[in-house]
């Protein structure tokens, strides 16, 4: 047994056993030439590969995700030695903390993850929405004013990037961030293009209130129909938006833990 980054040749035993992961499929065979690009897509190997890892490391933050294993070989603790390995990566490059996303659903995900050490940090849920001409929103202007704190991750991806001064700037200078304020309450939107996905707009939403929300969802409308995006994706802290268009789908819980 052993874990070592993937190739090209694993795709087809992988992808085998990642079709059925979800109630709808699942999406690795969507991103697994991304992956294999971008690197640290581990593969657990017994024989033939039989579990999988994908991992991004960021100057404060290692990003774990995709983790899949073989039906007949799970409750084996493979995904624990594959976190595990990813982590001591994470350690040697002297990388303060790990995190990932689990569905608030996934039960056997979240209690290996807390075995592991990992605390829930905080719960976001998944909305989509159609690109649509709509009626004015007159409170929305691109914004280079947040609070950091509020605002400590955004979604590039569905990988939730730290808030941090340099992130910050970035998207100041790509004219990513809009907020929306009504009577000094304000909610606010970071907008980025999938990597992996074409025609899809992500937008991490900071709710505020019944009012703001309604003018930020009323602008992504109008301006994903002008640049023609098929679809809008939008993680927000509240789990309570209403809106006629938002659909809610899932809900996940951002999972936290300090490496040194």
């Amino acid at each position: 047994m052993m874990i070592r980054q993937a190739r090209n040749e694993d795709r087809k035993l992988i992808l085998k056993f990642c079709k059925n992961t979800f109630s709808w499929g699942d999406y690795i065979e969507k991103v697994w030439d991304y992956w294999i690009d971008e690197g640290n897509l581990f593969v657990f190997e017994k024989e033939i590969p039989i579990g999988i890892c994908h991992a991004l490391f960021f100057p404060d933050q290692v990003w774990i995700e995709g983790i899949r294993i073989d039906y007949k070989f799970r409750r084996q603790k493979i995904a624990s030695d594959l976190i595990k390995h990813v982590e001591l990566i994470g350690k040697k490059k002297n990388i303060r903390s790990s995190s990932m996303l689990i569905d608030t659903k996934n039960n056997a995900s979240l209690t290996m993850a807390t075995s592991l050490g990992y605390d829930i940090f905080q719960t976001w849920h998944f909305f989509s929405l159609l690109p649509k001409t709509t009626s004015d929103f007159e409170s929305v202007h691109f914004t280079n004013s947040i609070n950091l704190g509020l605002c400590s991750h955004y979604v590039d991806s569905w990988r939730w990037v730290l808030m941090d001064e340099n992130n910050f700037s970035s998207l100041c200078k790509h004219k990513k961030i809009f907020s929306a304020k009504i009577d000094d309450v304000t909610t606010v939107a970071i907008m980025n293009d999938s990597k992996h996905f074409e025609k899809t707009l992500i937008v991490t939403l900071f709710s505020g209130s019944t009012q703001t929300d309604s003018q930020i969802i009323l602008f992504l409308q109008n301006f994903a129909k002008d640049r023609k995006y098929d679809r809008i994706q939008i993680l927000s802290n509240q789990r309570c938006l209403f809106f006629d268009s938002l659909e809610y789908k899932l809900s996940f819980h951002l999972m936290k833990k300090y490496l040194i």
